[in-house]
């Protein structure tokens, strides 16, 4: 952790919900004036999109009915956790872009599946924002949890996450239902051990619940809306939390542990803004008293 270099960190799988969370941190940092060095968690997969087909045709062909995006084996894992040591000791260190689409194609200039070069973060910044996968990832090897500043988790409920990638992938990479399928069940094992654990190393996790019928997951017609949902709010550390002050700001919320708040799903950005500005402020306050 760094007081004159702060980090924040946006940890869920894919199709968690991470990138509308992203959007309201921005929403805060431009309100506040804050200047953040942005990283995205794909960036640092160690192959690039025809790179890890062949690599998993490959471990397919050996009996490794499991090889996914997930775990070690698959991410640069020791260069983010440099990433963050060196940023939150000097405010400096080397990201790059994963190219998703042909959008990004015209933006960065690199063919999509594939990574832009290495590059310097931007100087000068107030923090540095990432949101990916393994925000909070600690392995044998590397700690990335310890370095941050600030972690949050983004969890939908299991079957509401799988929801939402079934209906994702069909409809903007047109793979079929059993392809999803036999996608969640590779990553599985990886789900398990990398990415679950986390969620005990985040300072809050947003976990979205739906309060319709999602027992069977895979022949859902549509992802249950906001209005459908509600979203549990864990702190791990609840001391200083104006929860009173929270439970009056946010209508109909109300407390389920002396460490948790639940809120109507539609009150999800509301409830983000309350809480996250004052700590993304603290954050920033912190690193001028010490400049």
């Amino acid at each position: 952790m760094s007081i004159k270099h702060p980090i924040i960190s946006i940890t869920g799988s894919s199709g968690a919900g991470t990138t509308s969370v992203k959007r309201t941190f921005e929403q805060i940092f431009r309100r506040e004036n804050i200047e953040a060095a942005y990283v995205e968690g794909d960036s640092f997969h160690r192959y690039d999109r025809a790179e890890m087909r062949a690599h998993m045709a490959d471990e397919a062909a050996k009996g490794n009915k499991h090889f996914s995006h997930f775990s070690p084996e698959t991410n640069l894992f020791a260069e983010l956790e440099a990433l963050f040591r060196d940023y939150g000791n000097h405010g400096t260190g080397t990201t790059r872009h994963y190219v998703h689409d042909d959008e990004e194609e015209i933006l960065y200039g690199a063919p999509p599946g594939t990574f832009t070069p290495w590059k310097p973060l931007p100087s000068g910044t107030d923090l540095l924002f990432y949101e990916g996968l393994h925000g909070a990832v600690v392995t044998d090897e590397v700690d990335v949890a310890k370095y941050a500043d600030l972690k949050i988790g983004v969890v939908p409920v299991i079957n509401l996450e799988w929801i939402q990638k079934l209906h994702r992938d069909r409809s903007t990479r047109g793979y079929s239902t059993e392809a999803v399928t036999d996608t969640i069940l590779r990553r599985m094992p990886d789900y398990v051990n990398y990415i679950c654990p986390q969620f005990t190393h985040t300072d809050i996790n947003f976990q979205r619940v739906p309060t319709v019928d999602t027992s069977n997951p895979f022949i859902a017609r549509w992802i249950p809306t906001p209005d459908e949902s509600m979203v549990v709010i864990r702190f791990q550390v609840p001391r200083g939390i104006d929860f009173p002050y929270l439970l009056s700001m946010i209508p109909n919320s109300f407390m389920s542990r002396a460490n948790s708040i639940v809120i109507h799903g539609s009150k999800l950005d509301l409830a983000m803004q309350l809480i996250l500005t004052p700590l993304i402020l603290q954050l920033v306050e912190r690193k001028k008293r010490a400049a």
